[in-house]
């Protein structure tokens, strides 16, 4: 594929290879082993190599230039009922994806969700019964991470779940290493309807499902949310959803940034996350804990309050920075303590509030869209292979 540098080529010069206008028509004419990139400034610079990359990897094929290899990831076959949630990034709300994807389909398909993530357990673990908070605190102080997001799932969700570990993170999502193989036959051997396979911040399940949801976080900067090799994740998804939309945000300069990426057949669809509590707290004061930014705290007081009848008392964004939890939590009063099962939500949250007197509730996270955006349920449903 010629993209540019005409100026050093005579008129009407013929050099014996064939020429096409596009690298996918090209990958999909000649079927290549390896495409090599000889271009260079000021043709192309990194951004639109990147983007030219992208589409390469989404055809299963290796890019290759004058100092760089980029593999497409590689994806162990499987044989069952498939769909995979994606992210482009950490904390932009992708369990949070697969917990209400989860819940919607959990009384119409038996569902089994495999979970990969840094603190997932050595060999993978099967939950087929949601663990409760005082379990959870067991498992914590037995010295393993008690908020894996198989656990959560599992809690959250009420399905089966198989958590994975997996260590390191490519460029185009490839994981160094996982026990993600042995999960999804694990998986298989229960004879779901359904296999949900969550990633792990950027990185993918290393399998090879039927379909894709990709999530991308509102807040993220749209260069970083479809440039660089998300571009490539955006071009395996078969629906977008774009979290955290709230007003205030540039979430719709990310929406275009993503739509620029997508055939124009795949929805991208905006959303919110709204915090539901897994039991009743009408009418009891409580603080909740989360991983939401500060600028969003007010929003989420504001719904526990009115969709749920608690007295807000405290809002903490930190359970990832447990210096900062620790530090915050002598000051908090509070009947209940609503907790996302994140981070350090048990080790610090959950032990703090037990042993000053107080309820621990954990909370799950309903993905919202935005008014006459679509319905989202409708399209997990269709996803699912689920008739409307």
């Amino acid at each position: 594929m010629r993209v540019g540098g005409t100026e050093k080529l005579r008129d009407g010069a013929e050099y014996g290879v064939p020429l096409v206008s596009g690298v996918v028509e090209a990958i999909d004419s000649f079927r290549p082993d390896l495409v090599v990139d000889l271009s260079d400034e000021p043709v192309l610079g990194p951004v639109e190599r990147l983007r030219l990359a992208s589409a390469v990897l989404a055809r299963g094929v290796p890019y290759v230039g004058a100092d760089f290899r980029l593999d497409p990831p590689t994806l162990e076959p499987f044989g069952g009922s498939s769909l995979a949630v994606v992210g482009t990034g950490k904390r932009i709300g992708k369990t949070a994806v697969t917990g209400h994807l989860a819940r919607l389909l959990a009384p119409r398909l038996r569902v089994v969700v495999v979970a990969m993530g840094r603190g997932g357990p050595a060999e993978p673990e099967v939950v087929t019964v949601p663990p409760t908070v005082e379990a959870l605190v067991e498992l914590s102080r037995s010295g393993r991470h008690a908020a894996s997001d198989h656990l959560e799932t599992a809690v959250l969700a009420g399905v089966e779940t198989v958590g994975c570990r997996r260590c390191g993170g490519g460029l185009a999502g490839a994981v160094f290493t996982s026990n993600v193989a042995a999960g999804a036959r694990i998986a298989a051997e229960r004879g779901p309807d359904l296999v949900v396979f969550d990633g792990s911040g950027a990185a993918l399940p290393p399998v090879a499902t039927d379909r894709r949801i990709v999530v991308v976080g509102g807040h993220q900067r749209p260069e970083i949310a479809a440039g660089y090799l998300n571009a490539y994740r955006l071009l395996l998804a078969d629906l977008v959803v774009v979290t955290m939309a709230e007003d205030g945000s540039d979430w719709r300069s990310v929406r275009e940034a993503v739509r620029s990426v997508v055939a124009p057949e795949i929805h991208v669809m905006p959303t919110v996350l709204r915090p539901r509590p897994m039991e009743d707290v009408r009418g009891l004061s409580v603080a909740y804990f989360c991983t939401a930014p500060e600028r969003a705290h007010s929003i989420l007081a504001s719904h526990l309050s009115q969709a749920h009848g608690a007295e807000i008392v405290h809002v903490s964004g930190n359970l990832a920075d447990r210096q900062a939890l620790r530090a915050e939590l002598s000051d908090v009063d509070a009947e209940v303590f609503l907790v996302e099962l994140k981070a350090a939500a048990v080790d610090v949250v959950a032990e703090h509030a037990l042993a000053s007197g107080s309820r621990v509730v954990l909370a799950a996270n309903d993905v919202v869209p935005l008014p006459g955006e679509g319905v989202l349920d409708e399209m997990l449903l269709e996803m699912s292979g689920i008739p409307l």
